[in-house]
């Protein structure tokens, strides 16, 4: 990564790879850089006594550098503050670094040298996701995702999942956090990848075998706010937080306001570090719009240009969720806009989940579940564009007509909305059997991106629960607030229903979470993995399906809860998917024109949810003389042109 003209007024070596942080030198010893303002002096002790203290020389504008020739990596060490004495609730006497590349014993501990040059890489030819176009997500946590919870193991899995038709890996944030097990959403060390899934070299050897398997891998970051627990920021300065702006969750980094450079500069060399040092293919970006940032170059954006900048040429991907739907994040830079990629949609996800239950409490309440919503969130891809929210009482989304259907990533599952519910149940808990297939078609063959959630492949019965190693006080407030937050849903506001609400910092809550791998060869696993896999198989090899061109799929209302989709292609090779969600539809007369066969054609099955395989009772023909269109109830079925045979199947007279 290299500095930047602001970066060389404040001193940074351009040699260094990160502007603060401990990082070997190819000819011996360990420079050392850190922000801390607020202290008359800083020096780095060390936890060999064969390596003396150094007393860190001043540079101005609050940096600190220096170099230990008898350091090396492995060596652990502290910055000491000041005088070393606490003076203040906000500062300590030894701190970790802030960019600390590893906590061997956790964030509370010392920080330990690392020489990211050590590792050689056998990636060489991989280039990145090179399109939007047909990828399938996969989001996984990594200390559940096995029973070990380690990237030894889960780079174990990735075969599998690669076999299963996934082509890009999104792993939750994994800088490090408190305790032992977490989601890592209340990461503090940003640079440091948790202790607890082994050291950072671990770390890439995952990368590094999903490249060679043809997988990329997106990381989850947090640039939001900081946990609480091992929060040592404020002991460097008080400037790394904002004083103007707050988020859901605490207070908001300072991109905009006095002294939002160095701060700026530390996320920025964050978000290329992993990119860099880790061959990450891409950032997800959590919560972007409580990432606050009032100044002319908007923090997002300049992520984005930097960790295109790291990437040494590869293609990689910056996905961002937000709320608020704004298609800002969209647009390129010379459009006003911040440049990201890919956008999650949770339109999909809440008006599926009507439709699948029936639920309309809290945030649902902003849906139907009709199949309009269903058709227009598939072509549209999200359904609030800029009208009015009559719960939110403003206006939600802005126009996103213009953007291709790739661009938006739709799902049933992801760790948030699964842990939302009361005991952590997955989707086909939710709902009947039969819905289940027919909306995971729905997931699986819609023209968008879809994202799977660990475990979903093959109906884990494991649930995935909010959960974190949190001690004392502040993890009875979690757990406070977490009840409070399930208040907005009546039905788990009740006395019998709070009950049930796990306590996140139980480790038995983690342990419940766990994915079981040995189900899926087991019913009724095996089944609902033959229909993801079957699936992902259709999405992929189809010569349509696989298409995810703008403006090639349509799509109508058959029934109360009925639709259709239309994909139009190459030379009247069409596709269609019948999806009903209700009782049985009969449609004697069908004045629809997107069920019409292309000239000469008929339609044929190539695809149903009720194949017995996947634990169904079997498809009639859609289409008859007799009957005209019959879908069975809570079905899907896919369906592809043959030859028609017979009179009834030729165009009428004076047809061309």
């Amino acid at each position: 990564m290299d500095g930047t003209d602001q970066d060389q007024d404040q001193g940074w070596n351009p040699g260094r790879r990160l502007p603060i942080g401990a990082e070997a030198r190819p000819g011996g010893g360990v420079h050392f850089r850190v922000w801390a303002p607020r202290h008359p002096a800083v020096a780095v002790e060390f936890d060999d006594d064969a390596v003396e203290a150094l007393l860190l020389a001043p540079e101005g504008n609050g940096y600190y550098s220096g170099t230990a020739p008898a350091a090396g990596a492995g060596t652990g060490y502290r910055f000491r503050l000041g005088d070393g004495k606490s003076t203040s609730a906000g500062e300590c006497a030894f701190a970790p670094d802030p960019a600390s590349r590893f906590q061997p014993e956790g964030l509370h501990g010392p920080s330990q040298v690392v020489d990211p040059s050590a590792y050689r890489w056998a990636d060489r030819d991989w280039r990145g996701p090179m399109s939007l176009d047909g990828q399938v997500i996969y989001e996984l946590h990594v200390g559940t995702f096995t029973p070990l919870g380690t990237w030894t193991a889960a780079a174990e899995q990735l075969p599998y999942l690669a076999e299963l038709g996934v082509t890009a890996l999104e792993l939750m944030p994994v800088a490090e956090f408190p305790g032992t097990f977490g989601w890592s959403y209340d990461g503090v060390d940003l640079f440091a990848p948790f202790h607890g899934y082994g050291g950072p070299d671990d770390f890439r050897r995952f990368v590094d075998r999903a490249h060679g398997l043809g997988l990329a891998v997106i990381l989850d970051v947090v640039y939001n706010h900081l946990g609480p627990d091992g929060n040592y920021l404020k002991s460097f300065s008080d400037d790394y937080f904002s004083k103007r702006h707050k988020t859901e969750w605490g207070e908001a980094l300072n991109f905009d306001g006095e002294n939002a450079g160095p701060v700026r500069e530390f996320v920025l060399a964050n978000a290329a570090y992993w990119v860099d040092e880790f061959h990450v293919d891409g950032l997800r970006v959590d919560a972007t719009q409580n990432v606050f940032d009032d100044g002319p170059d908007h923090i997002l954006g300049a992520i984005v240009r930097t960790v295109r900048a790291a990437s040494g040429g590869r293609r990689v991907l910056v996905v961002g969720e937000n709320e608020t739907q704004s298609a800002r994040l969209f647009r390129p830079a010379e459009r006003g806009g911040l440049g990201f990629d890919m956008l999650w949609s949770d339109d999909f996800h809440h008006t599926v989940m009507v439709a699948a239950t029936g639920s309309r409490e809290a945030y649902y309440g902003d849906y139907l579940g009709t199949p309009q919503e269903l058709v227009s969130v598939l072509k549209r891809g999200w359904l609030y564009q800029g009208q009015w929210n009559l719960r939110q009482g403003k206006r939600r989304g802005s126009a996103a007509l213009d953007i291709a259907p790739a661009a938006f990533i739709v799902f049933i599952q992801n760790h948030d909305q699964v842990a939302n519910s009361a005991r952590g149940d997955r989707f086909h808990r939710l709902t009947s059997p039969g819905r289940h297939r027919a909306l995971t078609a729905l997931l699986l063959l819609g023209p968008s991106t879809p994202l799977i959630f660990q475990g979903q492949e093959y109906s884990a019965s494991t649930p995935f629960l909010y959960f974190g190693d949190f001690k004392s006080e502040l993890a009875e407030a979690i757990h406070r607030g977490r009840q409070e937050s399930a208040l907005h849903f009546p039905s788990l506001a009740t006395e019998a229903m709070q009950a049930l609400l796990p306590y996140p910092s139980a480790p038995e809550t983690f342990a419940r979470s766990k994915l079981d791998p040995n189900e899926r060869g087991r019913s009724p696993h095996a089944e609902a993995l033959a229909l993801h896999r079957d699936l992902l198989r259709l999405r992929r090899d189809d010569p349509v399906f696989r298409l995810q061109h703008p403006g090639m799929v349509d799509g109508a209302v058959l029934g109360s809860e009925a639709l259709v989709l239309r994909w139009f292609g190459p030379g009247g090779d069409d596709r269609l998917l019948l999806v009903n969600l209700g009782t049985e539809l009969r449609l004697e007369v069908a004045p629809e024109p997107l069920l019409a066969p292309p000239a000469g054609k008929c339609w044929q099955v190539v695809w149903s949810s009720e194949d017995p395989r996947y634990g169904g009772g079997g498809t009639p023909p859609p289409e008859s003389e007799a009957y005209n269109w019959r879908l069975n109830g809570h079905s899907a079925v896919a369906m592809a042109p043959a030859d028609a045979v017979g009179d009834t199947h030729r165009d009428p007279p004076g047809t061309a």
